[in-house]
């Protein structure tokens, strides 16, 4: 994982590929938003409900090929796995402190 990720980037990553969902919930703020391929979950349960059937839920593990900082955001390509979604993705992070306001996926 590239050393230079903020951290509550890299938390996320550690969380998700340990399948740790309430290490994963952390990471965001309160009205943290997750908006996947245009369907968005807004706040804890609602992220919760969606990582249970679609990310952690079904062991994601995320290869990081690579990460930047773009338009206020860092951005870190992926190859995903696990028992659902298997290929290339791109996550965008918006970061507020030390919490993650928004995780785009995106091809």
């Amino acid at each position: 994982m590239p050393a230079d990720l903020p951290a509550p980037v890299a938390r996320l990553l550690e969380a998700a590929n340990g399948h740790d969902t309430d290490a994963f919930l952390q990471c965001f703020e309160e009205g943290g938003v997750v908006d996947d391929w245009g369907r968005e979950f807004t706040g804890p349960e609602a992220i919760r409900g969606w990582s249970d059937a679609e990310f952690i839920g079904v062991r994601v593990s995320l290869d990081v090929r690579s990460a930047e900082a773009a338009d206020g955001a860092t951005v870190v390509k992926a190859e995903v796995g696990g028992d659902g979604f298997n290929g290339p993705s791109t996550f965008s992070f918006e970061v507020h402190g030390d919490r993650i306001a928004r995780m785009t996926i995106r091809a």
